[in-house]
């Protein structure tokens, strides 16, 4: 069977070489084509574009991007028609995926959608574009099917989630933890994001915030897709950046700070205390302010129902607010937090994969 998978973030291409390797499994005839990145590359898709050219943060970045946008969008529909895939899968990333979707169903694709986008964030009008051009959706959140059910769409399957397989996958990399523990402190980890308006605006405080505590050795996890000039501010501080080392940042870690995103989830599964950050354009802040209705912003606390951890946002997020948070987590906080985060996981593990129970439910609707 041929297949389409469309993932424009970091985040989606990590899900999507991971959900390639097992539909491999369940469809060994199997041909794949995306667009994504290194890891689904790796997996054995055929990229048409990576996701250095998609990922587009907030309102403002998507604005000045308009017509980037668009030609991507034209691009992939001339080459989605040229390849005619049997099955599309959507990857999270909704303002383009759901256009593609509508598509994708003309074409007459099985149109599956992988980490169902936020919905439930804004917008619940999207629903019904799910609901016209959807045939199934693969949800990773616990809430996400009983939401969809109460907006009349039935077609949903909870498969887990996949950074909680991720997270069991790891194995730390021993010579990595040499070097850290050449510093005999303790270390805070300081995960600024993966895009370039996310680390431009949070790492500054983050370096701020580093300052303040000499008793403590502080590393940045960074990313190999942006650029290196971006870690400026740290590595003027002495603070070392790590590419692609989140996780063997995290293993070593007695706390972090994190810019709000799927980190914060990856972060809480660690067992990481935590104090979540976040700071965007003044465009992408007051349409947040004025749309968004909420109770929290990070996967930790949504999925929770409560705050487990801090959130520091826009005009909160200072070094004095985010300092004073920090030392909490470090000290008294800190078994409550960690306590909190069992509970958590208690709610998200699945005896399988995300990856293994999505494509074997994907294999299955497609034949069927």
């Amino acid at each position: 069977m041929k297949y389409y998978l469309i993932a424009g973030e970091k985040s989606g291409d990590l899900h999507g070489g991971n959900l390639i390797r097992a539909l491999k499994k369940y469809d060994p005839e199997a041909t794949f084509r995306a667009w994504g990145g290194d890891e689904m590359q790796q997996a054995g898709a055929e990229l048409v574009r990576h996701i250095k050219e998609t990922a587009f943060m907030g309102i403002g970045e998507v604005a000045a991007n308009l017509r980037k946008i668009t030609r991507l969008m034209a691009i992939c529909r001339q080459d989605m028609q040229q390849h005619q895939p049997e099955v599309v899968i959507l990857i999270d990333y909704a303002g383009f995926n759901l256009r593609m979707a509508a598509f994708a169903k003309k074409l007459g694709c099985k149109v599956f959608y992988y980490i169902s986008p936020k919905v439930w964030v804004w917008n619940k009008k999207r629903v019904q574009q799910i609901k016209a051009n959807v045939d199934r959706m693969f949800a990773i959140m616990p809430f996400e099917k009983a939401f969809y059910a109460k907006e009349g769409y039935n077609k949903v399957d909870y498969i887990g989630n996949p950074l909680f397989d991720a997270v069991v996958k790891f194995r730390p990399d021993a010579a990595f933890e040499a070097v850290i523990r050449k510093d005999s402190r303790p270390l805070v980890a300081l995960l600024p994001g993966s895009r370039v308006q996310e680390v431009r605006k949070i790492l500054p405080v983050m370096v701020k915030v580093a300052k303040q505590f000499p008793d403590y050795q502080f590393a940045v996890a960074g990313v190999l897709h942006l650029p290196p000039q971006l870690y400026a501010p740290a590595l003027e501080a002495g603070i070392p950046v790590y590419p692609e080392k989140a996780y063997d940042l995290l293993h070593l870690s007695q706390a972090a700070l994190v810019a709000s995103g799927t980190a914060t989830l990856e972060t809480a599964l660690f067992r990481v205390p935590q104090v979540v950050l976040y700071r965007t354009g003044w465009i992408s802040a007051l349409f947040f302010w004025f749309f968004i209705r909420l109770p929290f912003v990070s996967l930790v606390n949504l999925i929770a129902g409560k705050e487990i951890v801090k959130e520091l946002l826009q005009t909160d997020c200072t070094p004095r607010r985010v300092a004073d948070e920090l030392q909490k987590v470090l000290t008294y906080k800190r078994l409550y937090t960690l306590k909190a985060y069992d509970e958590l996981i208690g709610q998200i593990a699945m005896p399988k994969s995300a990856s293994e129970v999505a494509a074997e439910l994907m294999v299955q609707y497609a034949k069927s």
